[in-house]
């Protein structure tokens, strides 16, 4: 259901043109650099073992500053960057304080899981039932099965692609030769 990228925000389309040129000049880096001791003019920092550890488990990937970004970049190439927002979207609304909830949950809703939802995620249809059901009283806990079909979407589906991707693959060759 690829509407292409006209149909895309402009600040997405500036994003994802953002990431690309900072993970293209990252692989682009000298040998000195990547290994672990920056220029002062680098922003971002990448453990020489980092990108090692993300093959380990998609819970590394997402637990790492760096790892999330890039694999958030290859989902933006993909064209489902909404995947991950959405489930950012969910961890930050855990932490949301009570008084805030309603609204909170009504932006997310609208947004990945409504019928006309702009970010539309990928959810079977009992799925989106129940978390419609659980709008009606929403708790810290409302999104957690649409949350966790689409980090189970991810890991299965995504998360292997992104590690057989020709920007991890260089990544990872330079690290193991860094």
């Amino acid at each position: 259901m690829c509407r292409g990228l006209e149909a895309l925000p402009i600040t997405c389309l500036e994003r994802a043109k953002e990431l690309k040129a900072l993970f293209g000049s990252l692989l682009h880096m000298s040998d000195h650099s990547f290994s672990g001791k920056p220029k002062k003019s680098e922003k971002l920092r990448l453990n020489v073992d980092e990108p090692l550890k993300w093959k380990e488990s998609f819970e590394k990937l997402l637990s790492s500053q760096n790892g999330l970004c890039l694999f958030r970049a290859f989902l933006i190439s993909e064209f489902s960057e909404e995947n991950i927002a959405f489930y950012l979207a969910c961890e930050e609304y855990r932490e949301t304080k009570p008084s805030k909830l309603v609204i909170k949950a009504k932006k997310i809703y609208d947004e990945f899981i409504g019928s006309d939802a702009p970010r539309e995620v990928n959810l079977d249809h009992v799925t989106k039932a129940i978390t419609k059901e659980n709008m009606e009283q929403p708790s810290q806990s409302c999104f957690n099965l649409a949350q966790a079909k689409i980090y189970n979407l991810m890991e299965k589906d995504c998360y292997p692609r992104f590690l057989k991707s020709s920007t991890y693959l260089e990544l990872n060759r330079k690290s193991k030769t860094g």
